[in-house]
């Protein structure tokens, strides 16, 4: 009967390891989930903080991963697209150039070229911004080593509690066979078990506060990351559409003249001799407001193109700025 016995339970740590042996080699790429009490309620919390950030982790990189493989394919367009747009303008440009002749035509396509030079450069800027402020830094924090040591340390601990879990059964195995002959062997054996278990726990201990904190500090870092660069690129393409100028119309004479008062609330800078600084405070008399979000008008003695958005409507100026204002 012994015999049999000790048999029968050779067979049960036999199945025991082979059963481990293919929850490693399943799991041995990820985080284990499970709702098992291992050690107690403090290591369960920890497990499940973990496997929390496991996971958190692990969108946030695939949506990092999205991010970047969209902003490619809008370089890649954008290239293509600068390309095309450059030889267009210098072609109009050298139309204008060569048929001085057709004064209306020349003038309008040498103010097209001139614009669409304009628009390239904008759409060049924003693909430097694309790559500098978007792609790289994605690429680097989806693939950088923190995330990947961190990931480690969460997949050592789910090994580790694998490991535990396999010899708290052990330890209840021991004392099983203690309770039916409390030998010398039987006794030697428990007490190894247990001390391997006390072993392990204060090593799980020390490891899963490394790993939650590691995790921690990643899964913080991504989704800041990730929202800052998400808010760089809307920023880079509103203001390179709000960059863009208009194309002045050949149709002068039916074109409404729409005269009003305006304040600047922001200050702007003029990167050509078609467009009108403005400082805040500044005061501007609008004459054309375009369709593209361009306005045209005069400012101190100078006059020029800039963002309607710069702008805000007045009824009349202040009385302290009444003596200072220059139109």
């Amino acid at each position: 009967m012994d015999s049999f016995r000790r048999q029968a339970s050779k067979l049960r740590d036999q199945v025991a390891k082979q059963q481990q042996a293919v929850i490693k080699h399943i799991s041995g790429s990820g985080y284990e989930s499970s709702d098992v009490m291992v050690i107690d309620e403090v290591e369960l919390q920890r497990h499940t903080q973990l496997d929390k950030l496991y996971k958190s982790t692990r969108s946030g990189r695939d949506f990092q991963k999205e991010v970047v493989k969209a902003a490619e394919i809008f370089t890649t367009l954008g290239y293509r697209k600068i390309e095309a747009g450059t030889k267009l303008a210098e072609e109009c440009c050298k139309y204008g150039a060569e048929n001085t002749e057709d004064k209306i035509l020349a003038k309008a396509t040498s103010i097209y070229g001139d614009a669409r030079k304009h628009v390239e450069k904008e759409q060049e800027d924003l693909n430097r911004l694309l790559l500098s402020q978007v792609l790289d830094p994605l690429r680097q924090i989806s693939t950088g080593t923190p995330l990947e040591d961190a990931r480690h340390l969460a997949q050592r601990y789910s090994r580790m509690r694998q490991e535990a879990e396999a010899q708290a059964a052990e330890v209840n195995r021991r004392r099983a066979r203690v309770r039916e002959a409390a030998t010398h062997e039987n006794t030697t054996k428990l007490q190894a078990s247990e001390a391997r278990m006390q072993e392990m726990k204060a090593n799980m201990a020390v490891l899963g506060k490394e790993a939650a904190a590691a995790l921690s500090a990643v899964d913080s870092q991504q989704q800041r990351l990730t929202f800052q660069r998400l808010v760089a690129l809307l920023v880079s393409e509103k203001q390179q559409k709000e960059a863009t100028p208009p194309i002045l119309s050949m149709e002068n004479n039916s074109e409404k003249k729409m005269y009003y008062l305006a304040e600047a609330v922001h200050a702007f800078r003029a990167e050509s001799e078609k467009e009108l600084s403005l400082e805040v405070g500044d005061y501007v008399v609008v004459r054309k407001a375009s369709p593209s979000g361009w306005c045209e008008g005069e400012c101190k003695g100078k006059a020029g193109w800039f963002p309607s958005g710069y702008v805000e409507k007045r009824q009349r100026i202040p009385a302290r700025n009444m003596a200072a204002e220059a139109y």
